[in-house]
């Protein structure tokens, strides 16, 4: 089975879950779900990031002590991935003794290959985003991730990475691996910083006490970017020998506002530790309201319980990944242009569209058939081909293709083209009436079959999306057991289906 180690930026430890964090693990999540309905071995790791200033400051802001506000915070993150079904297979935190351990092993590595020497840092800092910023990155004298915070002037004592010297190999390595940084803008964004050259920067604060004591010098703690970037190795066991059945991840999935991080100073770390490089990061864009990221207050407005409960968690994951492009930002006017949306595309999709046409089926086999599957079959005892079996088949086709280049909303088209092609086949060939008239029986077979077969592949297409709602309907299928993987359809189909009373998969919205 191939590996495939997948992650996304750890959650930052000073404030509650929202919708920007779903988006990301959803995304994710949908990504896991997809390579093992391939086949592949995955390991999919999530997180917390415990440390640093903010956190420190948030804490006690409340009066708490560090270590129990992470905890707490950390319960709720990890509650709301239980909810919305992300299959992670484990959570790393960056306060556990296992990370530590590995921040040591890797800056001490990278210590010893010269990399790190000790200097006097004067010059700006943004505590938004906890990273210094040079004078030219300012934009009208503030941070340009975080406009509404005053920019900080800084002078302190502290070991310094020599960045510096991993230019020309970041620039090599970039340009001859194409699927490093994806998508393809942010990319050319990367290439474009590079070009300006890079100055050395700090891996370590003699300011902050909250944090993995730099090795050697308990004065001073691991810089908070230079702590929270190997949760990527200590969640796979560096520096044990365990370490390499996992390494190198396939994939790191992050937000556009971290790439600096992750496909300069990420990889800069790597190549000074000599550790192979990971394959692909890809940098999903943002959930914007009125052409911004979304802001706490607007977070609490799109309370994500609140969403979770709308139309249940499934319902939630998929919206969200069908309205948004996986590489690129989805800016709605207002708030409430989110939440009518949100009710519009369950409403079309789900309650009519899938919904019904898994009602429609399972009620016409239960009529006309008395529950058994039609299996119409040619001389050969070959199920008989028909126009939906072609559209199902391109359809998944464009699926897989959606899924491999990362373009989720497009995977999600892909399934739903096979959905409405179902419907579609349903009006014109009316089995209503075929089931009127005895010598229409094997052609009536010949439809309800072809519909059952298309039902199977939408289950298992919509999985990585809605992975209750997809084995609801393969059980009210008559399936058995877990999903068929991707490519075993055929043998699979269900004999019987279940009874044909149970509840409607998607309530349809009351006016």
């Amino acid at each position: 089975m191939p590996r495939f180690y997948l992650t996304t930026a750890i959650d930052y430890a000073n404030g509650d879950p929202h919708m920007g964090h779903a988006y990301e693990k959803i995304g994710a999540d949908a990504i896991a779900r997809y390579r093992r309905l391939r086949g592949d071995d995955v390991w999919f790791v999530i997180g917390m990031d415990e440390h640093g200033q903010k956190v420190q400051q948030e804490a006690e802001s409340q009066g708490r002590d560090p270590q129990d506000w992470v905890d707490e915070v950390a319960g709720k993150f990890s509650r709301v991935w239980d909810r919305l079904r992300i299959s992670h297979d484990d959570f790393i935190r960056t306060t556990e003794p296992r990370h530590e351990t590995a921040v040591d092993a890797l800056i001490e590595t990278i210590e010893a290959n010269g990399d790190i020497y000790t200097a006097r840092y004067e010059g700006y800092y943004c505590d938004g985003c906890e990273a210094f910023r040079k004078e030219s990155e300012l934009v009208d004298g503030h941070c340009p991730l975080h406009p509404s915070r005053d920019i900080q002037t800084m002078e302190e004592e502290n070991y310094f990475f020599r960045l510096s010297n991993y230019r020309d190999r970041l620039v090599a390595h970039i340009e001859s691996h194409p699927e490093f940084i994806q998508p393809l803008s942010r990319r050319n964004e990367i290439l474009r910083l590079l070009e300006g050259g890079l100055e050395d920067i700090s891996a370590s604060r003699s300011k902050v006490s909250w944090g993995v004591p730099f090795p050697g010098d308990p004065e001073h703690t691991v810089y908070v970017w230079f702590d929270a970037l190997p949760n990527y190795i200590s969640a796979v066991g560096y520096p044990g020998p365990e370490f390499d059945e996992r390494w190198p991840a396939a994939l790191h999935v992050i937000g556009k506002d971290i790439t600096r991080f992750h496909c300069v100073i990420w990889p800069a770390m790597l190549m000074s530790a000599s550790i192979e490089l990971p394959k692909t990061v890809w940098a999903h864009g943002f959930l914007m309201i009125g052409g911004g990221k979304l802001s706490k207050s607007e977070a609490q407005l799109l309370n994500l319980e609140n969403l979770i409960e709308r139309h249940g968690p499934d319902a939630f994951r998929y919206v969200l990944l069908r309205e948004a492009a996986w590489d690129s930002d989805r800016d709605f006017p207002t708030v409430q242009a989110f939440l009518d949306q949100f009710d519009a595309r369950y409403e079309a999709d789900l309650a009519n569209d899938l919904g019904n046409l898994l009602n429609r089926t399972v009620s016409m086999i239960a009529r006309y058939r008395g529950g058994e599957t039609p299996r119409s079959t040619n001389a050969g005892g070959i199920a008989v081909e028909t126009e939906l079996d072609r559209i199902a088949a391109d359809s998944l086709e464009e699926w897989a293709s959606a899924m491999d280049a990362l373009r989720l909303h497009d995977g999600i088209e892909a399934a739903m083209s096979i959905v409405r092609g179902a419907n579609g086949f349903i009006d014109r060939n009316q089995p209503w009436k075929l089931a009127k008239d005895p010598d229409s029986a094997a052609e009536l077979d010949t439809v309800l079959g072809s519909v059952v077969r298309a039902l199977v592949r939408v289950s298992v297409a919509l999985s990585p999306f809605m992975p209750e709602k997809s084995e609801e309907i393969w059980h009210r299928l008559g399936g058995e057991g877990p999903l068929p993987g991707y490519g075993e359809f055929d043998a699979l189909i269900p004999e019987k289906i279940a009874d044909s009373e149970t509840g409607v998969l998607f309530p349809r919205l009351e006016s």
